[in-house]
């Protein structure tokens, strides 16, 4: 979804998101892009105010700057294909993106959701796993990128939610299905595990870890809206369990680390108002809450362009919680 679009458009679930930067993010070229596969058995913050013994500290992964296995060699890609009756061909993909050598439970996840108008091959297709195999190697801390398809048959806007006519589960999808499909047996632990996305995947990032905070202790929220922005009217009238602005009250959240990036051009229309603005109103309520909360307003609009480069910031702000210290700071 770019700024120019309106988000009441119908969803096509095989349109894609044209890539403002692909002259710096090489896209993966036809040879080396997955395969479809069978699933497998200017920043800011504020101290973190959460339960003790819950933080993401408490993971302990252990830093290695420029010496980790993605620094001599890429990470490797599949998409694994979960059933699910509301996709098209009755499969819901996941694209994953794994570093070199065998996974465990004590490997970071990061989950990635993509826009209202876009699909997991964007996210592919905009270079994100080599871009992040650059910064996992200068930060010293690998971890596994997964990243699910949310669009449904019928074209539904689906806010990343499930249908309140349960025509669609895409909630349930992410967290439950393709967290047995992603990690298997190397089940991790909550503080290894975080959430992020692009646009309506900004909003989901923040409305899920918001209702599951038993299974992520991080957000990264590229564009997203906080408030229930929702067209096709997935949620019913049950808005308030599903607008973020509205989940700050319970105590089990207190300790997700959140890192809002918006564009400083990005106007992009909601049904009221504009993601313009949305962060800092968003930072506002989670430092009311003591919560830890990160702003960063990059140049220009709703693409990938302006995106990409905060991805240092990042990788740099998702290690510090995997990890007993700091991260490298960004370059």
């Amino acid at each position: 979804m770019f700024s120019s679009l309106s988000r009441r458009a119908t969803v096509l679930v095989s349109s894609s998101l044209v890539v403002a930067a692909a002259a710096t993010l090489a896209a993966m070229q036809d040879a080396n892009r997955p395969t479809e596969a069978a699933p497998q058995a200017g920043a800011e913050s504020v101290p973190n105010g959460g339960p003790a013994g819950r933080g993401p500290a408490a993971a302990g992964v252990h830093p290695r700057p420029g010496s980790v296995a993605v620094c001599d060699q890429p990470g490797e890609d599949e998409v694994v294909r979960v059933p699910d009756a509301a996709a098209p061909e009755g499969g819901r993909p996941i694209w994953v993106h794994r570093p070199p050598g065998p996974d465990s439970a004590d490997l970071p996840v990061l989950y990635l959701l993509h826009g209202s108008t876009g699909t997991h091959r964007d996210i592919i297709d905009s270079g994100v796993g080599e871009a992040m195999d650059e910064q996992m190697c200068r930060t010293g801390v690998e971890f596994v990128i997964a990243a699910p398809f949310g669009q449904e048959v019928g074209g539904a806007d689906t806010e990343w939610g499930d249908a309140v006519d349960d025509d669609y589960k895409i909630e349930t999808f992410v967290t439950e299905k393709a967290i047995e499909a992603v990690e298997g047996e190397d089940r991790r632990p909550r503080e290894l595990r975080a959430i992020g996305g692009f646009s309506m995947g900004g909003y989901g990032a923040a409305a899920i870890p918001l209702r599951h905070p038993d299974l992520y202790s991080q957000a990264v929220s590229w564009a997203g809206y906080f408030k229930v922005d929702d067209p096709s009217g997935t949620f019913g009238r049950d808005t308030d369990a599903h607008a973020p602005d509205r989940l700050l009250g319970d105590p089990d959240v207190r300790d997700i680390r959140f890192m809002l990036i918006e564009g400083t051009e990005d106007r992009t229309p909601l049904q009221e108002g504009s993601i313009h603005g949305e962060a800092e109103r968003f930072a506002k309520l989670l430092r009311e809450h003591d919560m830890s909360v990160r702003t960063l307003f990059p140049s220009g609009g709703h693409t990938y362009s302006a995106w990409k480069p905060t991805y240092p910031e990042a990788v740099a702000f998702l290690t510090e919680g995997w990890s007993a210290g700091p991260a490298p700071a960004a370059d």
